[in-house]
């Protein structure tokens, strides 16, 4: 079927790059949980609801990870899909709807 058929997919594409990277995102608020949670996430660099960060495959994110599960998704990402908090910005932004080609002015005289 096809749900069957892009699982497949994505298992190929991932076969040709091994996965080294956590991509962990925050999905449920922490104001209600203990203290111990609230550390956990600021130590995983997560301050804000849908925020993601990266974070490299090792046992100590994994053990981060595995204390707040309930409030986090994670994913298993290689290398180059890892995103820095600017790319991401830049990942979410708008297009500005037009281009500049150049103006009619050329160039002003304290520009040159």
């Amino acid at each position: 079927s096809r749900s069957f058929a892009t699982a497949s997919q994505k298992q190929v594409a991932s076969k040709s790059e091994p996965n080294t990277h956590f991509k962990i995102t925050l999905r449920r608020s922490a104001i209600a949980l203990g203290e111990r949670k609230k550390e956990t996430l600021v130590a995983l660099g997560l301050h804000r609801r849908m925020q993601t960060v990266y974070h490299v495959h090792s046992p100590e994110a994994a053990g981060k990870i595995l204390k707040v599960k309930e409030l986090v998704e994670v994913e298993n990402v290689p290398a180059k899909a890892v995103r820095s908090q600017s790319e991401q910005r830049m990942e979410r932004k708008a297009s500005r709807g037009y281009q500049v080609q150049g103006t009619k002015l050329g160039g002003l005289a304290w520009e040159n």
